[in-house]
């Protein structure tokens, strides 16, 4: 049979792209797994950060002890630091409050990776016009912004409800409001309705796109300049693999300069998903249903009254979050599309 016939029907039926190119459906589903399994693991680990993360950013009171010792304030600030903090929920939740709603959590980052790298591969085979993931390497920085932005949207509408549930159980805090998932969700959708489960997506379109972009496009650029400089050192022009000590550098590096960037919409989405939550009055103010007319009213409001530092309220704990979580996602996403495709082809 003609190669161009063969390439015709393989691509008809969806299991070629082209001669020689991997299966397009065998790809999607290596992405897809890889992407899940990757995502899993990276937000087990993190979790006890996270926690810290949202009880900071849904805290209306000062987060620092330096800012509290400058205002004269009625109300003392339940977490003051990130060892505080940590300290508090241990003692007051236990070593599970470290992992409170991981299972929203898991629900919503599992599907989120499985379909952003699934979404960022399709992306970038349409721009480079090969499904090969070496050929991936050689696109221009601005492609691999886009194509991570474009996949980050894609990831967070689809996963989104799952995100708003994680945040509530989360932030909720002893005594529980929602003693699970499914208390949580009831609650909404019948004092908010369906559109409830999508309160903030706004600002996340907002951050996600430049968030991901930064994440995904640094990522590769780390990834070029590592490869150039192996290059360089062993002096081999085709040594082009990454060690797993170099990958876990790029994916380090890369999360903590998009969570740098982009944390301030992290914390205005963060006031949108606990609107209304009747949190006991030790865990502070609490943020009232339809507080915020919409994401810049809520910037606003937020500068008013808390200030610049408002707006970066969570920032150590993000940060040392943000860097692992990005690291071992994408180690573990390399390690197992490339097993995988090992046991596939």
């Amino acid at each position: 049979m003609p190669a161009s016939f063969s390439g015709v029907i393989g691509k008809k039926e969806g299991f070629v792209a082209m001669e020689g190119e991997p299966s397009q459906l065998r790809r999607a589903f290596v992405d897809a797994t890889a992407g899940a399994i990757s995502g899993g693991i990276s937000r087990t680990v993190t979790s006890p950060l996270d926690v810290i993360k949202i009880r900071f950013q849904v805290q209306l009171e000062p987060t620092s002890s330096w800012t509290l010792l400058r205002r004269d304030l009625s109300t003392p600030s339940k977490y003051t630091g990130m060892f505080q903090a940590g300290k508090d929920i241990l003692r007051e939740e236990g070593i599970q409050g470290f992992w409170r709603g991981n299972v929203p959590a898991l629900l919503m980052v599992m599907p989120y990776t499985a379909i952003q790298f699934t979404v960022l591969h399709i992306f970038k085979t349409f721009a480079s016009g090969s499904s090969k993931t070496e050929n991936h390497n050689n696109l221009s920085p601005y492609l691999s912004y886009a194509s991570g932005a474009v996949a980050g949207c894609a990831a967070t509408v689809g996963s989104y409800p799952f995100d708003l549930l994680r945040t509530i159980l989360a932030s909720q805090g002893e005594p529980k409001v929602y003693p699970n998932m499914r208390s949580a969700l009831g609650d909404i959708l019948q004092t908010r309705g369906f559109r409830g489960l999508y309160a903030g997506l706004s600002p996340t379109l907002v951050e996600i796109i430049p968030y991901a972009g930064l994440q995904f496009g640094t990522y590769d650029t780390f990834k070029r300049w590592t490869m150039a400089w192996n290059r360089r050192q062993y002096s081999n022009p085709s040594a082009e693999s990454l060690s797993s000590f170099q990958l876990f550098l790029c994916g380090l590096s890369a999360g903590t300069c998009a969570k740098l960037v982009c944390h301030p919409l992290d914390v205005v989405k963060k006031r949108f998903q606990i609107e209304g939550l009747q949190r006991h009055p030790r865990y502070g103010a609490r943020v009232e249903h339809r507080a915020y007319k919409n994401m810049y009213d809520a910037m606003r409001r937020i500068l008013q009254a808390e200030g610049w530092a408002g707006l970066y309220k969570g920032i150590v704990p993000s940060t040392v979050k943000a860097a692992p979580a990005g690291a071992v996602t994408f180690v573990a996403y390399e390690f197992t599309s490339d097993w995988l495709e090992s046991i596939l082809t």
